[in-house]
């Protein structure tokens, strides 16, 4: 159970999704919640819902946005999940990578951007460990780092 209701643009784009679609992304969604650390924000930020550093707590991003950590589209073809902080640590990206196909699962992965077509597709326990892996404090010192 969530401990606090879904923001409104999120529920939308949760009540939107054909079925087919809400049958793999709600499980990942609600995995990515549960694991969450404190002090993300959910909210939709560019046409998808997510999870961000919000500017209050880091407002020095390149662009002037919340710095994004954690998203999750529903594709035509399959969903992707955004993990940024792999995108900006290479190691903790090939411990995932490595990680995932130990447990024979094919992974189709960008540098941030996993996408899979069914749920038996996705690692829902390495998912877990990653996003709860990455509290605010040590995504952003990453950030400044590479940035």
């Amino acid at each position: 159970m969530r401990a606090e209701p879904l923001p409104a643009e999120v529920a939308e784009y949760l009540e939107a999704l054909p079925p087919k679609r809400r049958e793999v992304f709600q499980p990942v969604f609600d995995t990515v919640a549960a694991a969450m650390p404190d002090g993300y924000r959910l909210g939709v930020q560019w046409r998808m819902p997510g999870w961000v550093v919000p500017l209050e707590t880091f407002p020095d991003t390149y662009n002037r946005q919340p710095l994004a950590y954690v998203s999750l589209a529903a594709q035509k073809h399959y969903t992707s999940l955004y993990l940024m902080a792999l995108y900006s640590d290479s190691a903790e990206e090939r411990s995932f990578r490595k990680e995932w196909t130990r447990g024979g699962r094919r992974l189709d992965m960008g540098k941030s951007c996993v996408r899979f077509r069914t749920l038996a597709d996705v690692d829902l326990p390495l998912v877990a460990k990653t996003v709860a892996a990455f509290p605010v404090a040590r995504f952003v010192a990453i950030y400044e780092r590479v940035n």
